[in-house]
């Protein structure tokens, strides 16, 4: 089969990656793709992964038999309605499924509507009604843009001022468009995070092995809110008694909800949990594999991607049984220094080989070629993944192969997953 996977960050090279394996894969194209990908894969960087005509023109072109549709906004923007409406299999939800992600207020109604845990909350469509709501509540409190925001569409505010600011930045001062149009003020749920990836066919849902996602910029979870500065996989707090109640009390139900609603959701679902004291709770669906959370989730896949793939669109997901490594997986991402606001790029990148030498996968995220070796080109810029038999024996062994690599400005987290170490045996 050729193949074309949408996108051109970490999480597509991890895509990449695991159906370059698969036996049914003979041809792998990328768009727009990035530097690492381009060793994998034959990669198109003139057609953006936001344009849809360009895309199913490049699908025709290219003749590919299947395109799997990665990011965020060509879901939204209706590029598997597109491909399949040209007769060219796509991976991923529809457009309307896709608001599962693209609009907050349309998945937090669904949840008030089939009584699904998540967070209380209030939606509001005029800022002076907004603002007037804040000043009846206590902090913390939390702020979110209704539609997609890069990941950064989220405040959770220490004080009412910062949720008042967060409020106007949005809705007056436009500062994530038309996605902060509208807002929604939940309640701060209290506990940890845990990201549970799922295979979706509009029938059958499959949980992946659980991951936990770093999204602050430093140490100790302090500093602004980032696309995540690493994972690690399984998570050692998703016991097989949570797996359990989770899938009884939120995955079937949202399963059931989308159903009854007319969503065929064939894709992956996202489900962001808050393990409260109450028990796990939403916080947010995204409509796609997380980003880094893939990075650390698919290295633990033994079953044929591209197999499951090619299920989840024909709708026979309930038939396939899918295999996954009883290891741990541990990402660590290098991003740009001042990440992740301003950052400089074209920084020279040495010590690839060695990280890889030491039995690390490094996924490339923001890279280009230079004259002279590959260089940065965004923020995060590489994330490296190694396995390890335990979470401990993995991260020690992702820090490692980090250890390796150097370009000017670099900045990483030194604990990432050092919270949870102590919870699984040594």
């Amino acid at each position: 089969m050729k193949v074309l996977v949408i996108g051109g960050g970490g999480r597509e090279h991890a895509v990449c990656s695991k159906l370059k394996e698969s036996p049914l894969v003979t041809q792998l194209l990328c768009a727009p793709g990035n530097a690492g990908i381009a060793q994998i894969a034959r990669c198109v960087p003139e057609v953006k992964a936001t344009d849809v005509q360009a895309i199913v023109e490049l699908a025709r072109k290219e003749q590919v038999d299947f395109v799997c549709v990665t990011p965020d906004d060509p879901l939204a923007l209706g590029c598997v309605d597109a491909l399949e409406a040209a007769g060219i299999p796509a991976f991923g939800p529809d457009a309307r499924a896709a608001q599962m992600e693209a609009s907050k207020i349309f998945s937090k109604n669904l949840m008030k509507k089939y009584g699904i845990p998540t967070a209380k909350s209030e939606i509001f469509d005029e800022m002076e009604a907004a603002l007037a709501y804040l000043d009846t509540q206590q902090a913390p409190i939390v702020v979110k843009a209704d539609g997609l925001a890069l990941g950064k569409g989220v405040t959770v505010a220490s004080t009412i001022e910062e949720a008042r600011r967060a409020v106007v930045d949005m809705m007056q001062g436009g500062r994530f468009g038309k996605s902060g149009a509208r807002v929604l003020i939940e309640e701060c749920m209290v506990g940890r995070e845990v990201t549970v990836l799922c295979f979706c066919d509009g029938k059958t849902l499959v949980p992946m092995p659980a991951s936990q996602d770093h999204k602050r910029a430093y140490d100790g979870d302090r500093g602004p809110n980032t696309g995540g500065m690493g994972a690690f996989a399984p998570s050692p707090l998703y016991t097989p008694q949570l797996a359990a109640r989770t899938e009884r009390e939120i995955l079937l139900p949202t399963l059931r909800a989308m159903q009854a609603e007319g969503l065929v959701f064939k894709g992956v679902l996202y489900v962001g949990l808050m393990l409260t004291d109450e028990g796990p709770k939403v916080v947010e669906y995204n409509a796609r594999f997380g980003d880094p959370e893939t990075q650390a989730v698919l290295p633990l896949l033994k079953s044929d991607l591209m197999e499951i793939l090619i299920a989840v669109r024909e709708q026979r997901l309930g038939r396939m049984q899918i295999r996954w490594s009883d290891q741990a997986a541990a990402c660590v991402v290098l991003a740009s220094g001042g990440y992740p606001g301003p950052y400089e790029s074209g920084r020279a990148i040495t010590g690839l080989e060695e990280a890889q030498a030491a039995g690390a996968v490094v996924y490339h995220a923001g890279t280009k070629r230079g004259p002279d070796g590959f260089v940065t080109a965004g923020g995060r810029v590489l994330g490296v993944t190694a396995l390890g038999g335990t979470l401990s024996e993995a991260v020690r062994r992702a820090y490692e192969a980090a250890g390796k690599i150097h370009f000017e400005g670099m900045h990483m987290r030194s604990d990432i997953g050092s919270r949870d170490l102590e919870r699984t045996p040594s």
